[in-house]
């Protein structure tokens, strides 16, 4: 990471989960860290144990019985990294590649902000994409669905823009995040857990900021839109967060499985159509 600061540094610690299908991104990221003097917390969520890892911390939260525990193991990851020391966690998907101003742009938004959850933009790689520096430097096209504000700059959410909260590359204070609970652990399999944690954030009060020039980059891999073989987790996940918050997420998905005539409303949920 580029050295932009003055007087004590914040101390900070890098937070990943992974599994086994993850693992050669993860090995990217965590290469792309070595030089950077910021602790590496891996959480392997897999039902295996960790493989040999370049990280200055492991530990394992295993899957439940409805599929890998995301949120657990965040709650794990920042309590490790705050136990040991971190005032600011950065959260980083075992996917992503850190930018070489990532850190530094956050530290700084934190000292500047330091009640804020940070966001910075995300580039999503093609392919067999160069993670040097520079090819990194030179592929820079952020998701267009979020704000990117110029580097050096921080944008702060309006109230609607709070479920754009994504969970592959953000950061706060150890404390906010004590503050306001982590993340709701009742959330087991893919789905819904950032955006409860994003709307949790915006019922504490908890300010948003967009971050300019902490930028990630996301590894390229297989994906499938709707995401079929994460129906049922959408199903139980999306019901545990309409109970608490009156409205269902992930609403594309929902309804390209609805116009697939794999779910139905019944009245008060959304379930599989038997087959």
């Amino acid at each position: 990471m580029s050295a932009g600061t003055t007087g004590p540094e914040t101390p900070a610690a890098v937070v990943t989960l992974c599994s086994t299908p993850r693992l050669a991104h993860l090995r990217n990221q965590l290469a792309a860290l070595a030089g950077s003097g910021v602790p590496r917390v891996v959480v392997w969520v897999g039902d295996d144990d960790p493989p040999e890892l370049d990280a200055e911390r492991i530990l394992t939260v295993p899957p439940g019985a409805a599929g890998l525990r995301l949120a657990a193991a965040r709650n794990a990851g920042a309590g490790e990294a705050a136990g040991a020391g971190a005032e600011l966690l950065i959260f980083l998907d075992a996917d992503c590649v850190p930018g070489a101003d990532l850190v530094d742009r956050y530290r700084s938004a934190h000292d500047e902000h330091r009640d804020a959850v940070l966001c910075g933009p995300v580039t999503y790689l093609p392919a067999g994409a160069g993670l040097g520096a520079d090819e990194l430097r030179a592929a820079t096209a952020p998701h267009p669905a979020r704000p990117v504000p110029a580097p050096g700059q921080v944008q702060r959410a309006g109230e609607e823009e709070y479920p754009l909260f994504w969970s592959l590359s953000f950061a706060l204070g150890a404390e906010t995040f004590a503050a306001v609970g982590g993340f709701d652990d009742a959330y087991e399999g893919y789905g819904g857990e950032d955006t409860d944690f994003a709307f949790a954030l915006r019922s504490a009060g908890v300010p948003l900021l967009w971050v300019g020039g902490a930028d990630a980059y996301h590894q390229h891999h297989p994906t499938t839109s709707p995401p079929w073989q994460h129906l049922d987790d959408i199903l139980r996940n999306g019901e545990i967060f309409a109970r608490r918050w009156g409205r269902w997420p992930m609403g594309g998905w929902i309804e390209a499985f609805a116009a697939a005539g794999a779910i139905t409303w019944t009245g008060d949920t959304w379930q599989r159509v038997p087959s």
